[in-house]
This record gives structure tokens, sequence and C-alpha cells, in this order.
């Protein structure tokens, strides 16, 4: 006779999942809706500047800023990619401190929301600056936030690689990202 896995709790709909299971889905869920959000808010919105500058048709009588504006907005584009970057990477150091699954997937999950609400603000700088400047650069910087914003995605197998979780606590996060 086959012992049952705790894991069971989260595959089989006939039992009652226990409130630690719904927590594990619940902050993955949350996060993965909130990243969606993100993206469906920023990527039409950049789309549209983005179209409205390169046709050169349309004019909506614009301010002109000072150049030192536009040079603002670009370092300030760059500046918070590497912030995201360095920020995650300290908060990540800081999981391995903890023992507990759950602590450790909301610690990531908070690292993650800061990390893309930080990569939705360069998005919306890089809105407004080739709105207003129309400079290349600003293509870029958003092209390299899209770039974190896929390679980031919080997956099963990204989760246990950045938390370095074993078999048993990798395969209940698997199981939480799972639709219901």
């Amino acid at each position: 006779m086959m012992s049952r896995s705790p894991l069971s709790n989260l595959d089989n709909s006939k039992e009652t999942p226990n409130l630690e299971n719904q927590e594990f889905r619940r902050v993955y869920k949350n996060l993965d809706q909130l990243i969606l959000i993100l993206l469906i808010l920023v990527l039409p919105l950049f789309g549209m500047i983005y179209l409205y500058q390169s046709s050169g048709e349309i004019t909506w009588n614009l301010p002109e800023l000072p150049l030192f504006v536009g040079q603002l907005l670009y370092g300030s584009g760059i500046g918070l990619l590497f912030a995201q970057f360095l920020l995650f990477r300290k908060r990540m150091k800081v999981v391995s401190q903890d023992d507990e699954l759950l602590a450790k997937l909301k610690i990531y999950a908070n690292a993650t929301r800061e990390r893309y609400l930080m990569l939705f603000v360069i998005a919306l700088i890089c809105s407004v600056g080739l709105l207003f400047f129309g400079s290349a650069i600003y293509n870029v910087i958003f092209a390299v936030a899209l770039f974190f914003f896929s390679v980031a995605k919080p997956t099963p197998e990204r989760i246990k690689k950045l938390l370095k979780l074993n078999k048993e606590d990798a395969e209940i996060i698997r199981l939480a990202s799972r639709p219901d």
C-alpha cells in the first residue's frame, strides 16, 4: 500500500486543501496577475507612442522640453534598470537565511513585485521620453525592460533555482502554479 504524500492536498480536488497550500497558490496567483496587468498597461501605451513617432504625420503640438529633461529621463531609466537588477539580487540573498518555504516564497514574491513595479516605471519613463524627444535610446531602454519582463517572469523552475529548493518544495511550488 502506497503512503499518501503531503503534496496530494494540492493535487486532489476531493480533499480540502490545507490553508498553507491555499496560501502558496494565492501568493503565486497574485504575483502572476500583477505582472500580466502591468504588461497590459505598458505595451499598448508605448506601442501607440512608438507608432506616433514613427509615422511623423500626426502632430499633437507638444511643448518642447529642455534637453536636460530628456537626459534626466533616459538617465533615470538606465539607473532604474540597474537598480531593479541589483535590488532583486540583494533580496534573493535574504531568502537563504529562512528555512520555511512559505516565508521564502513571500520574500521572493515581494522582491519580484518590486522589480516589476520598477520595470513598469521604466516603461512609463521611456514612453514619455519617446513622446517628447523621439530619441532611439528610449526604444533601447524599453527593449531591455521588456527583456527583464519576460526573463524574470516567475515560473516554478525559476523559483526552484532562485530559492534553491529541494524536490519536495519544488513540487509544492509547481502544483501551486497550476491553474485551478
